[in-house]
This record gives structure tokens, sequence and C-alpha cells, in this order.
């Protein structure tokens, strides 16, 4: 198992890339099986969770091929096999994703229920419902969700909670289905916006992404596409936290604004400059420490909860108190315990953690929990004094595509050292 070593202390200073969005890419190769003929879908990361997601899609007869470095094209016209195998679906909870288009399209599906970070309880009974809702039989037995139907019909569905994936799940069974399907309470972030994209180039016909009301209007087939995923609103957070909490001056390209409101506007309350300009920003943090901000977790168009580790570390060394809320998981503190290894001062109840900021946080040898606690831990020891050892690692790489190399080039002092 990979460990990170870094050596804290120094100004991130420098410009890197931001790559597509991991959470954009893996329902846009779902959506892959709705269509009778090729897609090649560009600017897709180089991450476990993609590496994974091809290789559940091949597995069911899906070709997969790599294309110009940065795209693969996926051809799911030779499906013969429905069934979604726990040793992959357990590694990755998006391999949900791929159960509304083998119901929609192949009238049948055996999905083993799905695993991921251990962040908090996210249940399938949302997508569940609302596949039932438009015809489907749907067994749970064994571990598996087995469903079959003859051609979906559209319904009213509207869901109890926000749900990113059922979302996108039922908004992928919808597009073949008979007549209008409409989704009240839909999960609007970016990521369901880029899939509406993706699919309506495909030939669907999807309105309201964006919004929380999807309306949806059936068509009987779906044909390939050429798409090109958004860039990484989360990783382009990651990385201008690092040049904050560095007290650096870093340059991020492919990026898009619009994501990001909500970050960009806690980072100029903690004190950071931002300049906007043709898929590019620039954060100077120069010359100043943070200063602690209000942290409220809550569905897009709010402060992602995806962010609230990353956050955490910055209010670990800013100057003053915060107080962060988790509203969307229940058990996302896992990082906090690892942080206070490092000398952060930090109290948990319930779901607010109230963050001290403190002047210095020392190397220690930390662990990862999770994806975005990992990040967060990794930013702690960009401005730890002395080294820092970050252990399991296989849980970033499920989400930033060679963070180690990214973050060298801004200057950080990181190197990853195989075990």
């Amino acid at each position: 198992m990979d460990k990170l070593v870094i050596v804290g202390g120094k100004a991130l200073e420098g410009e890197t890339r931001i790559s597509g969005a991991k959470n954009a890419t893996l329902p846009i190769l779902a959506a892959c099986l709705l269509a009778e003929g090729p897609s090649l879908v560009r600017n897709v990361p180089h991450l476990h969770d993609v590496t994974t997601s091809i290789e559940l899609l091949s597995g069911m007869g899906v070709r997969v091929t790599l294309a110009d470095g940065m795209g693969l094209e996926v051809d799911a016209g030779a499906v013969d096999n429905v069934h979604a195998p726990y040793d992959l679906v357990k590694t990755m909870r998006a391999s949900i994703l791929v159960l509304g288009p083998l119901v929609a399209r192949f009238g049948r599906a055996d999905v083993s229920l799905p695993g991921g970070c251990a962040i908090g309880s996210r249940p399938v009974n949302l997508h569940i419902d609302g596949l039932a809702a438009m015809g489907a039989d749907i067994r749970v037995e064994n571990g598996y969700i087995r469903a079959s139907a003859g051609r979906l019909k559209g319904a009213r569905i509207v869901l109890e909670t926000v749900t990113v994936t059922g979302t996108e799940n039922l908004m992928m069974a919808a597009t073949l289905a008979e007549g209008t399907t409409v989704i009240e309470n839909a999960a609007r972030e970016p990521e369901v916006v880029d899939l509406a994209c993706f699919l309506n180039r495909m030939g669907a016909r999807v309105q309201g992404a964006g919004t929380d009301t999807l309306v949806i209007e059936g068509v009987k087939r779906l044909h390939g596409t050429e798409y090109e995923v958004m860039p990484d609103r989360i990783e382009t957070g990651t990385y201008l936290i690092a040049g904050a909490i560095t007290g650096g001056l870093i340059t991020l390209k492919n990026i898009r604004q619009g994501t990001l409101d909500a970050v960009l506007a806690k980072l100029q309350e903690a004190g950071a400059q931002i300049r906007c300009a043709d898929n590019m920003i620039t954060l100077d943090m120069r010359g100043r420490r943070p200063r602690a901000v209000d942290v409220r977790t809550a569905p897009y168009p709010a402060f992602p909860t995806d962010m609230q580790a990353q956050f955490m570390a910055l209010n670990a060394i800013a100057e003053g108190t915060a107080t962060m809320v988790e509203t969307v998981f229940e058990n996302r503190y896992m990082h906090v315990q690892e942080m206070e290894r490092m000398g952060a001062d930090i109290r948990v109840q319930g779901n607010v953690a109230v963050v001290h900021g403190v002047e210095r946080l020392t190397g220690a040898p930390v662990m990862a929990t999770d994806l975005r606690a990992s990040a967060g831990l990794v930013l702690g020891a960009l401005v730890a004094e002395g080294e820092t050892e970050v252990d399991r690692i296989y849980h970033i790489d499920r989400g930033y595509e060679c963070i180690e190399e990214k973050l060298g080039q801004l200057g950080a002092c990181i190197r990853r050292i195989p075990q």
C-alpha cells in the first residue's frame, strides 16, 4: 500500500492543470450503456475509480478503448451480461449508476448493493422506488438488486431527499422510457448538468438540469456522440486551499468558475485574493495567515460536503475560531483524530466541529480514512513543520489524478513511496 511523504512549510507557487471531474465521468461512462453506437468521451481523469468503472463495463461486454491520450471510446453495442458483481461494486458506490441504464435499455439488471467511502449512510431505496414507479419489478436479495421490466413508463417521482446518484440513475432510465418523467427535488450539482448535456447530445430530451425539477421526454433509442467532461470543481477547490494554507501564489488551468461560487466566497472570506480569466484562476495568499471561516455543508449550490475536510485543514492553522457543520453525511469527521495528531485543536459534538486555529502544525504519521479526508491530511501536511507520512492513500487515488506530481509542480516537497 503506497504512502505519501510530505515535508511541509513551503509556500506553493506556480501553475498546474485541473483534470476532468470524477463525479461527472463515472455517470457519463454508465450512460454509454444507453447508446446503440460508440461514444468518445474526452478529458477523462486517470483515477482508480475510473479504472474500476471500465472493468465493470468491460465485464458486461462493453468495448472500452483508449483514444488520443485523455479520451475513451465506449461501445455498448455488444453487451451480453447485465451482472455487476460485488467484487467491483463494493469498492465504488458509483457502480450503482449502471442500474438505471441496464433496466432501461436491456430490460433487466443484476447489480450488487454498493460500497465506497465509509462516510455515512447513503441508501439506495430512492433509486429502487423511482425505478419501480416507472414500472420495473425489483427485488433485493442475497446482496443484489435484481430488476426486470419491459419498456419503462414515464412517471412523476418526488425524491424524499436530494440525492445526486439517485437523480442521475432515474434521469438515465427515463431517457428511454415511454412518455414523460418528472423528477422533483432533483439534485442540482454541476455534474448532474454535465450528465444531462451528454444525454442530450446522444439524442435524449432532458430539460431543467440545474434546477430542482427535471422533465425527461422518453425516446426510443439513443446514439453515440463525442463529449468533453467538465473540469473537477473539488480538485480545483483542493488545490486552491493548498495555495491558501501555505501562503502561496498559484494558478490553475482548465477550471470552470461558475461551479465554485460557494468555495471561492469562503476563500475570499479567509483573506485570499482571487482572479479569474479564460478558464484560469489565480489565488494569492502571500504574506497573510488565513482567517477562520465558518462552514455549513449542504447540497449544491451551497457549500459542498466534499470540501469540508479541506477547509478544516485551513481552519486548523487560521487566525481565530471556526464552527463547521456537516449536514450531508453523519460520519464525515473521521479525519479529526488524525489532524489532532498533527497538533490541530478541534472539538466535535454531533455534526458540529469547532476548530481553534493554532499557529503551527507538526509533522506526524497519519492514516487516510476516506477520499476527501485524505486530501485534508495532505493539506495539513503541506503547512506542518517537519515530515508527515500519509498512509492508505489508495483513498486519494480514487479521486485525485497524480496528486504528488501536481503539488510538486507547485513546489511542494512530496513523494510517493511504494510499499
